[in-house]
């Protein structure tokens, strides 16, 4: 099965801009960061504009900025905005051309399967970004005090 990445990326720019804080960071330098073209990143931010979870502003010196503090927000509140249901925990179909078999797999799966997304989307709740930008800072301090000054672009 092919995820497409969507809440990945999603929380990969969002760490990057809670990490800048208050310093807006254009589609491009987050582009660089990502590997990836700034349409994909612009893509990515659009429904998180619309949710509130990001804000832009044009013009020289413009970019994009995380709309809140980022300890109020959570990764469950991305991943309802970016994520895809359906790629979560696959089920399958529950009748692919009459199969008993993949019926009765699908049956077999089907609860549990429910009762993992709901823990997973739970457990997401209970991280925010400010967790993700303190992990960022360990794992940059760690890389610090082991070798060469560590870059943070590209990741």
């Amino acid at each position: 099965m092919k995820r497409d990445g969507r809440f990945s990326v999603a929380l990969h720019i969002l760490a990057h801009l809670a990490e800048a804080g208050e310093r807006p960071t254009t589609s491009e330098a987050l582009a660089a960061h990502l590997r990836t073209n700034p349409v994909v990143v612009r893509r990515s931010l659009a429904g998180l504009r619309e949710a509130g979870i990001v804000t832009s502003t044009k013009g020289h010196g413009g970019g994009w900025l995380v709309a809140r503090p980022p300890a109020e927000v959570s990764l469950r509140e991305v991943y309802a905005v970016v994520g895809d249901r359906d790629d979560l925990l696959p089920v399958g179909d529950a009748d692919p051309h009459g199969c008993l078999i993949a019926a009765t797999v699908t049956g077999a799966l089907s609860g549990v399967y429910a009762e993992a997304e709901a823990l997973l989307v739970r457990r997401l709740g209970e991280i925010t970004l400010a967790d993700l930008a303190a992990g960022f800072q360990r794992r940059l301090d760690a890389a610090a005090a082991s070798g060469p000054p560590p870059t943070t672009a590209p990741t």
